[in-house]
Order: structure tokens, then C-alpha cells, then sequence
């Protein structure tokens, strides 16, 4: 998985790319986020529109993550989910814990 991060209104916008699988890509998202709450980032958007993949060991991290930073006092929530990601997250009806934008500028707005 690749990632790229940049700075809106004091929102973390991560932009996904690629697989979040076991061995791969769930602990290089665990870690992404661990940096972000080590540097004082806690408005987190998950950028989720270059996820090709997404198996049970991605959807545990991240529900890990948002767990993480919840419990460190902010905020995590995606943007542009696949069709793929939507589906399971609404199958195993996570879709209701995370919060999710299609609008890039409604989810930083969504911070305030």
C-alpha cells in the first residue's frame, strides 16, 4: 500500500493506494496512524479511493484505528470508499460506526 498525506484547514487528509491485506497493508496503516497521533494529529480523513483490496485483517485495522483514535480524543472518518469497501463495511454493517463523505470539501467541513 502507498500513501500520501497533506494538510487541509487542520484535517489529515491520507490518500490510500493499493491493498490493505494481512502482512501488507493493515500494519502500514496502523503505523500511519499511530505517526499522525504522535505528531498531534487527530482529525484524521481516511482518503479510501485508491483501495483495490480490502480483507478481514484491513477492516479490523480499521476499526482498530478508529477505536485508537477515538479513545485519543479525535476524529476519523472516510472519503471515497470503492464499491467493493462500501459493500462489506454495509454487509458487516460497520458502515454505521465509521462516518463517510463523497465530498472532499463536506468531510473537512465535517470537522468543525
Amino acid at each position: 500500500m502507498k500513501t500520501t498525506s497533506r494538510t487541509v484547514e487542520g484535517v489529515e487528509i491520507l490518500s490510500l493506494q493499493g491493498k490493505i491485506t494481512i502482512g501488507s497493508g493493515d500494519v502500514q496503516l496502523r503505523d500511519l496512524i499511530a505517526q499522525c497521533l504522535n505528531d498531534g494529529k487527530t482529525n484524521i480523513l481516511l482518503d479510501m479511493s485508491g483501495v483495490s483490496t480490502i480483507d478481514s485483517s484491513g477492516i479490523g485495522e480499521l476499526v482498530g484505528s478508529f477505536t485508537t483514535v477515538t479513545n485519543r480524543g479525535g476524529r476519523l472518518k472516510l472519503l471515497h470508499l470503492p464499491g467493493k469497501v462500501s459493500d462489506l463495511l454495509q454487509v458487516t454493517q460497520l458502515i454505521t460506526v465509521f462516518e463517510v463523505h463523497e465530498n472532499e470539501a463536506a468531510a473537512v467541513a465535517s470537522f468543525k
